[in-house]
């Protein structure tokens, strides 16, 4: 007989935690605990019940149901639900993991060609999903005008090719999904986290988000915003959006998670080289074209520079996290996969 412990604390709401025993392989015992609340105080026999007799390699959405199941009509869960329960006990298993449960690694902004930083979201992602590398944090730093198109983009819809050419813009596609980003030096705050899926094993896609960048909303607290998700994949404060998200998943087990947040944007160029309208503009919080989609350099008053700084701390004092500079190996292979995939014209504009 094992004993394991599992916790999850829910986004918003309570702490749940379960304390189970295996025996040939299955729950023998389990014990539900927590700072939620459960009405009435007996229901909690029921969470204990449903656990039991469950295999440990239970999936979540299994667990998840033995839980609604075993669960009398009458009852009220208040700051959790079945699904934090499930991840709780996924975690006790062993089969979820938590951000505590890797060893973190930082890769500080390197100045790269933009085609290199896409190749790289893809090298290493496959690299933490082979178990090549620990799970990793990186910041982007790039060395020429971009435009960076989402994976399932038009490029011709997207990007006004005449004006790109005039203004020396790169154009890349990524390997995740989302809407297309201006990207001239230091005008954008951008980085990748590449993770084993285990670390979002049973949260919904629109949880995942906030999960993955609550870390993010610390570091932007400390430098004096007051950051908010909305759904799904958007950043934004009362005074509009800041940036947004974008996530792909990566072999059976990897998982790559993009965010890229407005510096100080040139508008006026953007709307010549990107094909976007003056109400999507408007909802960037810009009235004229004229002007400069500027809130972390407005709204914090620092230096790019600093930002990062601030963000690769949060990350460290969070997660115990270590920086480390990008080895010839990666780069080699992340230079091949730009000559091979990603500065070619089939991968560019493979949505025409």
């Amino acid at each position: 007989m094992s004993t394991h412990h599992g916790e999850y604390k829910v986004i918003g709401g309570k702490l749940v935690a379960v304390d189970l025993t295996l025996t040939d392989g299955r729950i023998a015992t389990a014990s539900v605990n927590g700072d939620f609340f459960l009405e009435p105080d007996d229901a909690l026999q029921d969470l204990n019940r449903a656990l039991q007799g469950l295999p440990e390699d239970a999936s979540h959405a299994s667990i998840r149901q033995a839980v609604e199941h075993g669960l009398r009509p009458e009852a009220q869960m208040f700051g959790f639900d079945a699904a934090a329960l499930a991840t709780a006990t996924r975690r006790a298993l062993g089969r979820a993991t938590t951000w505590h449960d890797h060893q973190w690694q930082i890769v500080p902004p390197t100045p790269l060609p933009i085609h290199m930083n896409v190749a790289l979201d893809q090298i290493l992602t496959e690299d933490v999903a082979a178990g090549r590398r620990a799970p990793t944090m990186r910041l982007w730093q790039w060395t020429e005008p971009a435009v960076v198109i989402g994976a399932f983009q038009s490029l011709a819809n997207e990007v006004d090719a005449q004006a790109a050419k005039a203004h020396d813009v790169t154009v890349s596609r990524r390997i995740s999904g989302g809407g297309a980003m201006f990207m001239e030096a230091d005008n954008c705050v951008t980085y990748s986290l590449c993770v084993p899926r285990s670390l979002v094993d049973g949260l919904e896609t629109a949880d995942t988000y906030p999960f993955l960048d609550e870390w993010t909303m610390q570091g932007l607290e400390r430098l004096g915003v007051q950051a908010f998700y909305q759904p799904l994949n958007d950043i934004a404060t009362d005074q509009g959006k800041i940036g947004g998200a974008a996530q792909k998943r990566v072999g059976e087990s990897g998982l790559l998670h993009h965010v890229t947040m407005s510096y100080d944007i040139d508008a006026e160029k953007m709307t010549q080289v990107l094909r976007i309208g003056r109400e999507k503009l408007r909802g960037k919080g810009v009235a004229s074209a004229k002007k400069r989609v500027d809130p972390l350099r407005r709204q914090t008053g620092v230096s790019r520079a600093e930002i990062w700084e601030t963000l690769m701390g949060v990350f460290e004092q969070r997660y115990g996290a270590r920086r480390v500079e990008l080895d010839a190996d990666t780069l080699r292979r992340a230079e091949r996969l730009v000559a091979e995939k990603f500065s070619t014209d089939a991968w560019t504009a493979r949505v025409p």
